[in-house]
């Protein structure tokens, strides 16, 4: 197996429970209701939930006649607010097998974590379940309509983090076909972990490696 310098991880469905969709339709049209509108389409919230574009996100607020900045800060105020209540009720967590990463300080030289996430939730997640020692660099996005240019699969946070550690060669760990995505476009080798939500998925996208758990990826680095 290739030795690799660092080790970069997502957050959402790879070391945290990932939002429920139910959470962040709610939290969508509260946003909604804070600029006006009372009677949000259901299009429209699954089209934000699911991932808007920066095009889609200005058509969305051209059929409302929004202003696009005021209505997208309202959305990531409240999405926001909705995962820390859900992380501080209990009701979202932290996966078990996370306990594997603290070994791997004997098996790579670095560790990461990129998420297309807020990087203020990235820092909550961080601190409230006391995994800052872990990470030797984190990248969230800001709270910015165009950052939504720069998530996955855009490498640009990879690529980022990947500087950051000096790496030349990395394995970055996700759920999603974008992150196997981002990291081959940011020359990485990938891991998938089939995680409940997505232990179904089919991947267009082929990753380096598949696995289940956490665990796995630390025998994957010790073979």
């Amino acid at each position: 197996m290739t030795e690799y310098d660092a080790v970069i991880f997502d957050n959402d469905g790879v070391l945290v429970e990932p939002p429920a969709y139910d959470t962040q339709s709610e939290a969508t049209r509260t946003a909604f209701e804070a600029v006006g509108v009372a009677d949000a389409d259901r299009t429209h919230l699954d089209a934000v939930v699911g991932g808007v574009t920066v095009d889609g996100l200005y058509e969305l607020c051209t059929a409302y006649d929004l202003d696009p900045e005021s209505f997208w800060a309202a959305r990531e105020h409240h999405d926001e607010q909705s995962q820390l209540e859900k992380f501080r009720a209990g009701a979202r967590t932290c996966y078990d097998d996370v306990s594997a990463l603290s070994g791997l300080s004997d098996l790579t030289s670095s560790c990461g974590l990129v998420s297309n996430n807020h990087h203020s939730t990235i820092e909550f997640v961080l601190e409230f379940f006391e995994l800052h020692s872990l990470f030797d660099t984190y990248y969230g996005r800001p709270k910015t309509i165009e950052s939504l240019r720069l998530k996955k699969p855009n490498p640009h946070y990879l690529d980022k983090a990947l500087a950051d550690l000096g790496a030349e060669s990395a394995l970055y760990v996700g759920d999603s076909e974008s992150d196997v995505v981002a990291a081959h476009r940011a020359d990485m080798d990938s891991v998938f972990v089939r995680r409940a939500h997505c232990r179904d998925v089919s991947l267009s996208t082929d990753p380096t490696y598949e696995v289940k758990t956490l665990h796995d990826v630390a025998a994957l680095l010790d073979e």
